[in-house]
């Protein structure tokens, strides 16, 4: 049973690496924004300059048109004004011409501000698709670089898969079963070791002894009452190191006590030689 125990554990292991995995899969996306932003930014306002552009040249052709029929017209009632038989006739066509006239000048001067204006989105134009230019070109390598990466991730994912695929298959069955559950529930940890004092690793409330000896034994499947994490005896290793570290501390703790005692004995004699001095 034990051995099923450190089977989780490598189990998790290989599940901490899957996850890394896809996580850094996910990360790729903001750095292909981040590469691509300057020549985006470039190529929608070169979308837009051209759309605007293309709106005034249908302006301009609109008015043009307009100018063409007001001169027709001004021709029609300039030779009409040339036959009228009396006073109220001509008023009434010089008026016609006037108001002609006055449309026809606006009309000039609305196509000579859209020339201008059109003449000014060219040269935007061409700004844009030089720039749009280069900052394409810069973004080609750099692009390609995140796709390999990115496809070498996922390679790597795939390899993990598998291998997490074949060696739950050597699993015992209601054990994975319940790793799988406290998986399932979007939790990092599903396994968590004894500490050398008793405690589980993941959330450190302390284990029942009879708890402990179990779980050292590998003679049942005991979770945490605390955190719910599957508890698993430590490596060898690990408890070595702990052994070892824990008398390290207790003498670096005797002698920050020592040291603490020696300096109150100093103060009681300092007291006392100060009492004789006064007497």
């Amino acid at each position: 049973m034990t051995q099923q125990r450190t089977a989780l554990k490598e189990l998790q292991k290989l599940d901490t690496q899957i996850q890394d995995a896809r996580e850094r899969i996910m990360g790729f996306d903001p750095l292909f924004e981040e590469v691509e932003e300057p020549a985006l930014v470039l190529e929608s306002e070169l979308s837009t300059t051209r759309n605007r552009l293309k709106e005034m040249k249908l302006e301009e052709r609109r008015v043009h048109l307009s100018a063409e029929e007001r001169q027709d017209r001004l021709r029609r009632l300039e030779e009409r004004l040339s036959g009228v038989r009396n006073l109220r006739e001509e008023a009434a066509v010089s008026a016609e011409l006037d108001m002609v006239r006055r449309a026809l000048q606006g009309d000039e001067q609305e196509t000579m501000t859209l020339l201008d204006q059109i003449r000014k989105g060219e040269e935007r134009q061409a700004e844009l698709e030089t720039a749009y230019a280069e900052a394409a070109a810069e973004v080609e390598p750099k692009r390609d670089a995140l796709i390999a990466d990115r496809e070498a991730a996922r390679a790597e994912l795939a390899r993990l898969e598998s291998e997490r695929a074949g060696f739950a298959e050597g699993m015992e069955a209601n054990e994975l079963r319940i790793y799988n559950a406290i998986r399932a529930g979007g939790r990092r940890a599903a396994v968590a070791e004894l500490t050398h004092d008793g405690a589980c690793a993941n959330c450190f409330g302390i284990v029942p002894l009879q708890s402990q000896n179990e779980i050292r034994h590998g003679s049942a499947l005991i979770r945490c009452e605390a955190c719910g994490v599957i508890l698993a005896a430590p490596e060898p290793e690990s408890e070595d190191a702990e052994a070892v570290d824990a008398p390290e501390a207790d003498a670096e703790a005797g002698a920050t006590a020592e040291a603490d005692d020696g300096a109150a004995d100093d103060d009681t004699a300092d007291g006392a030689d100060g009492g004789d001095e006064k007497e």
